[in-house]
């Protein structure tokens, strides 16, 4: 027995896994211990795993989302084009009205209230008096006529409202609405006959320069309440442009370009009209060009030197900062004096560039550059005429004449800083647009700046500048 239990515990010792080598007892030690590998976590959205239910509903949500949005916009646009013309004939006065009968309707109904139910009946039968008011179909044949689309501030602006009954049966006496920029204009129609026609003549005050929205004319049908209010247009709407008041310019006599055939530059060309000097020939030369007599004199070819010169070009720099403007009427005596000086050089065909702080202007025809300073608005910025005039000399650096109208606020140091900012060579102008001072003209430095308290002796302070 003795001798089985030792090989016993011999065997249980030899076991494989124990770290016996030949009866040594093993040593345990941290660095003889086998590293596990980690077990692999269950993902959450494995197949096999479980989904939580708050992932469960949100995923739902997601589909049923795009599953049902094309049907919404469906049912969406439907609606709109269902009910819209019906909820835009109700004036809030009548949404007001229909909201408290439901109100009262529901209360009298669930609280027994007699005084809440014939209130509503009330405002029921007021609703169904107004339906009854909005209800037919007028036959109208109507059309707007503007005299004029283009006026000067200060010009009187006519037009007419021409209306035809095109029916075959009589119409009801109604009220036409002509939305004139922000008021509206109220024409009362008599009872018309089939065929006929009655026309009614309205003025528009031109006061400021603005661009105006003339119409369209609509035709209305309400209740006397105006609970409920129906709207047809018949025309399109029409824009009156009122310009800005300009003055004409004499090319003689406001002299404020003198150099119709450009001014010579240091630049050497063999083509143009300036003639500089001779030269040798040298190949590829236009023959053209060759002094026959001096070369004749010589017995070498010569070739006549020419300068470049620069076509006559104005540039005009507006400046529609605000703050350098003491009032609303100064700044709009600079936007008429550009527009002046603009529409003169258009008349003479020279290039025209005028320039703002928010861009330049379209100078193609006098029209379109009338119609970008009708829409022109000053405000305040941060930009100067400073920045206004380095802009300038970035733009059209070939100038002959650049002028700077800027307000009084504009101070002598800014105006030097912005004459020097030009490239050496081109005439600079200032015009301080003022409405309290006196006319005269100063020089700093190479600039001349002339202040003008009113349009109509723009072309006199020019005279003076150049005399």
């Amino acid at each position: 027995m003795a001798t089985s239990t030792t090989e016993n515990r011999a065997r249980r010792g030899a076991r494989p896994g124990r770290g016996t080598t030949s009866g040594v007892p093993p040593v345990r030690g941290r660095q003889d211990r086998i590293p596990r590998a980690p077990r692999p976590e269950r993902r959450r959205d494995r197949p096999g795993g479980a989904l939580r239910p708050g992932s469960l509903v949100a995923e739902s949500g997601r589909f049923l989302r795009g599953a049902l949005a094309p049907a919404a916009h469906r049912a969406r646009d439907l609606g709109a084009g269902l009910l819209g013309p019906v909820v835009s004939i109700v004036s809030p006065l009548g949404r007001l009205l229909i909201g408290a009968v439901a109100c009262l309707w529901i209360l009298g109904a669930l609280l027994g209230w007699s005084e809440a139910l014939i209130a509503a009946v009330m405002g029921t039968l007021l609703v169904l008096l107004a339906i009854g008011f909005i209800l037919g179909r007028s036959s109208y044949g109507v059309e707007l006529d503007l005299a004029r689309t283009r006026i000067a501030v200060g010009d009187r602006a006519v037009g007419s409202v021409s209306v035809s009954n095109t029916s075959d049966r009589a119409l009801l006496p109604a009220s036409l609405e002509l939305p004139v920029g922000a008021a509206t204009a109220i024409f009362h129609l008599p009872r018309l006959a089939p065929g006929q026609v009655h026309e009614d003549l309205f003025s528009i005050p031109t006061q400021r320069r603005a661009v105006i929205v003339v119409g369209p004319v609509r035709s209305v049908r309400a209740d006397p309440l105006s609970i409920l209010r129906r709207e047809v247009l018949w025309t399109d709407p029409t824009d009156l442009f009122v310009h800005p008041r300009t003055t004409p310019l004499t090319g003689s006599a406001a002299g404020f370009i003198k150099d119709l055939e450009g001014l010579p530059t240091k630049e050497l060309s063999s083509a143009d009209v300036s003639f500089h000097a001779l030269r040798d020939y040298v190949p590829g030369d236009d023959r053209r060009h060759i002094h026959w007599k001096t070369t004749a004199r010589t017995g070498k070819l010569m070739v006549r030197q020419f300068e470049e010169t620069r076509r006559s070009h104005l540039a005009v720099a507006l400046s529609t900062n605000l703050n350098e403007y003491a009032s609303e009427a100064e700044f709009e005596l600079a936007v008429s004096v550009a527009g002046s000086i603009g529409l003169q050089a258009i008349r003479e065909q020279r290039n025209l560039s005028v320039l703002t702080q928010g861009g330049p202007l379209r100078t193609e025809t006098g029209r379109n550059l009338l119609d970008d300073m009708t829409r022109l608005q000053g405000r305040g910025m941060r930009a100067s005429a400073l920045d206004l005039a380095r802009t300038t000399a970035d733009s059209v650096p070939n100038a002959s004449v650049v002028f700077f109208v800027v307000g009084p606020e504009v101070t002598p140091s800014q105006l030097r800083s912005a004459a020097a900012s030009i490239p050496p060579g081109i005439r600079c102008l200032a015009i301080r647009c003022v409405t309290e001072g006196r006319q005269s003209r100063a020089t700093i430095g190479d600039l001349t700046v002339l202040t003008l308290d009113s349009l109509e002796d723009l072309a006199l302070v020019l005279r003076k500048a150049a005399a």
